[in-house]
């Protein structure tokens, strides 16, 4: 590996010594070529380390359900890899626990609560694997980890199927042109049903897809796969199930086997002209060409291949590894754009290679025990330990003193790394989302989507001799986390931290106190409420004030009204005068004392989403007239006109989704309705009931428990953001009383 490394350094040294600086790589490859017949030697010789470098590089994610195997998983790939020497469970009953779940509060759980990374090599291959989370509360996880990689494997469960939380995966993997395979898991499991899933995957999902493996038997019989493409049958043997068999296909699925294989040809044909032209004409088609068909297919993003297995209990792990190689893409294969700062944000391909100047992506920041650890994908370029690089983003300049790959939360000191690896520095301040450079190019990636919070809580140190460790702890959850927000109410003095829900918030303030040994008092959870607008109502606001010296003078005059839905902003305005009415210095101020005034809405005191305030005309005072005049007239106008354009109470609205035994079905429906949710969806799986329905945040705190008792323990649910809706009469009248109640006690 450090030979080839230096072999590349060397490339890289030849190219900036012998082409002229307005090349790009590429130009300057071709001019080495061209003109410079030794370079071009050095060129032919060096090429091929860093083409087969890349193409054996695989960059994956692993995402899915609550529950559906994901660390499970992972645990077996690094196991079979060698990077392992023993399988722990995900719970760590035996005291030590997945190896992916480094975290105790990740071991006691059950759960995985940050995404962790890791490499591994299988058949020659470099591996780079980022397990991610399945609860909705941690999904910006799920979402700066698929921002920075080439491929994904989404595991779904052969008995739950297509849930809720798989929906949301399968939109980021969309979201951001992830090309996937997908896993059926848990085969071994009472109630197994592959086929289910795969039709589930089909209509839910809108996947694409077919299966390239056929289990042989099920539940307990569960003994190995048939591959459809080389057409073997597989059995998993040995203790942990690390010998492979390679067998004839058993008799009794024969039949099956090549109704199946047909169906995988039928529908990769569909979006591959190549292997379309072969089945039409009725030609044999081989296994090399159906699987470089595949291949072609998957990473166009047009086709998904199903794989299946157990990951528990052993089976179809190393299958599915091969079906890393084989149809996810290396880095090279994968378009990645920049925006050139310089260019007005023009959109730049990069070429992903270590050929060009450095451009890489800081996704992920961790406090490490030796400082802030900054995960960086590399898309261009190579970094080197030692190297200075350049922070796009805040434009300083910073020397890289120690450059790791991670296994988890163990790290191994590396001396370089080239475009396409994942890779972490220590020592560099920056945020999440930072692009670096070289300093050749002002180039910055594209940001993630950030989801906003839905719920805040109060907190403060029981003792204040710890008040420094606390706003410490809450600098760093907020540094390491987009969806973590911290905050100060401005009435009661108090510190609000929001985030996605209730255990996202839990496991901060357990964080705080574990990692801090600050104990924090929590208040009642608090719903962030919105205020709008229903009518177009016109305000007409002289602020005039006269105290001795210079007054103040501002007259303005419009209308507000509500925005179209689905409009992208939540606050607009639009400066209407036709003259000179008010002087054009003044705009600015007025734009930002109603933007103020919308801060805070007059029923409950929340921000107004959903506006347009439009100025249509106003007046100005030549000695008088000020800055501060036309902003205080804006909120005094903004304060005038509101009461008078019907204002509405808007609440956070939760998708919910539940899976309770039959039995329970009454008793958790009524408790639903209860809580004023509305039922949108009732399926039946075997002895379970599915219901999904739409209910306000505001009735959700403390459902778990409720869930628990309802359900003696064997009901489980979850639960995601879905939108913010107008709250009835009644509830706006308690609400309102309720905000008056505590003002008028202050």
């Amino acid at each position: 590996m450090l030979r080839s490394t230096r072999n590349s350094s060397r490339l890289l040294h030849t190219l900036s010594q012998t082409s002229p600086p307005c090349l790009s790589p590429i130009t300057s490859l071709l001019h080495l070529r061209h003109y410079a017949a030794p370079a071009a030697k050095v060129k032919e010789e060096k090429a091929p380390w860093w083409k087969e470098s890349m193409d054996r590089l695989r960059n994956i994610g692993i995402s899915a359900h609550i529950d559906s195997g994901k660390t499970t998983l992972t645990e077996r790939i690094l196991f079979y890899t060698g990077r392992i020497h023993e399988i722990h469970e995900v719970r760590g009953k035996d005291g030590v626990g997945a190896k992916m779940d480094s975290m105790d509060l990740e071991r006691e759980k059950g759960i995985t609560i940050q995404s962790a990374a890791t490499y591994c090599t299988w058949k020659d291959y470099q591996v780079n694997i980022i397990d991610t989370p399945g609860h909705v509360d941690f999904t910006i996880e799920v979402e700066r980890a698929l921002r920075v990689l080439d491929g994904a494997i989404l595991v779904l469960c052969s008995v739950g199927g297509v849930q809720s939380q798989s929906i949301t995966v399968d939109r980021q993997m969309r979201r951001y042109d992830v090309p996937r395979l997908a896993f059926i898991n848990k085969l071994d499991r009472m109630g197994a049903d592959p086929w289910k899933v795969l039709s589930q995957a089909r209509s839910k999902l809108r996947h694409h897809s077919a299966a390239v493996q056929v289990p042989i038997g099920l539940e307990e019989e569960l003994k190995g796969l048939v591959d459809l493409v080389q057409m073997k049958a597989y059995y998993f043997t040995g203790s942990s199930g690390e010998t492979i068999s390679t067998e004839q296909i058993p008799g009794n699925l024969e039949e099956m086997v090549s109704e199946k294989r047909r169906e995988l040809i039928e529908a990769v044909s569909e979006v591959d002209d190549k292997l379309a032209e072969a089945f039409l004409n009725d030609e044999p088609i081989s296994p090399t060409e159906l699987e470089e068909a595949i291949r072609r297919a998957t990473i166009a993003r047009k086709f998904i291949p199903v794989f299946m297995g157990s990951a528990f209990k052993n089976k179809g792990v190393q299958p599915l590894l091969d079906g890393v190689l084989s149809y996810l893409p290396c880095p090279t294969e994968v378009c990645n754009y920049a925006l050139d700062q310089t260019k007005n944000e023009e959109k730049v391909a990069l070429s992903g290679t270590p050929v060009g100047p450095l451009v890489a992506l800081a996704f992920k920041l961790e406090e490490g025990r030796f400082g802030q650890l900054t995960y960086l994908r590399i898309y261009e370029g190579v970094l080197k330990k030692g190297d200075f690089v350049v922070n796009v983003n805040t434009g300083k300049r910073i020397k890289v003193p120690r450059l790791v790959r991670m296994h988890s939360n163990e790290m191994e000191d590396i001396p370089e790394a080239h475009a396409g690896q994942i890779v972490a520095v220590f020592g560099i301040d920056c945020a999440s989302g930072d692009t670096f450079t070289d300093g050749k190019v002002k180039y910055t990636m594209t940001s993630m989507n950030v989801p906003e919070p839905v719920m805040s809580l109060a907190v403060s140190p029981v003792s204040k001799d710890s008040g420094g460790q606390f706003s410490k702890a809450l600098n760093r959850f907020q540094r390491e986390d987009p969806t973590f927000r911290v905050g100060l109410d401005a009435e009661s003095g108090q510190t609000i931290i929001s985030g996605m829900g209730e255990l996202h918030l839990d496991i901060y303030v357990e964080r705080i106190k574990r990692e801090y040994r600050v104990d924090a008092t929590v208040g009642r959870p608090r719903v962030n409420f919105r205020e709008t607008i229903t009518q177009r109502t016109e305000f007409d606001y002289l602020h005039k004030k006269q105290t001795g010296g210079q007054g103040q003078y501002g007259r303005v005059c419009g209308y507000v009204e509500p925005l179209p839905p689905g409009s992208s902003t939540k606050f607009e305005f639009e400066n209407q005068i036709v003259g000179q009415a008010i002087p054009a210095g003044f705009i600015p101020a007025i734009e930002k004392g109603f933007k103020e005034a919308a801060n805070s809405g007059s029923l409950i005191g929340h921000p107004v989403e959903n506006i347009l305030v439009a100025l249509t005309d106003g007046a100005a005072h030549t000695v008088d007239s000020s800055e501060l005049a036309f902003k205080l007239a804006a909120i005094y106008a903004f304060r005038q006109c509101y009461t008078a354009a019907r204002p509405v109470i808007l609440e956070p609205v939760m998708l919910v989704e539940l899976k309770v035994p039959t039995e329970y079905q009454g008793t958790v429906t009524g408790d639903l309705n209860k809580r004023k949710g509305l039922i949108i969806g009732n399926d039946q799986d075997g002895d379970d009931s599915i219901i999904t329905a739409h209910v306000p945040l505001n009735n959700m705190f403390g459902y778990s428990t409720s869930l628990r008792s309802m359900t003696q323990g064997k009901g489980e649910f979850s639960m995601e953001y879905k939108e913010h809706s107008v709250v009835s009469n009644e509830v706006q009248t308690q609400l309102v009383n309720a905000y008056k109640t505590t003002k008028g006690a202050e």
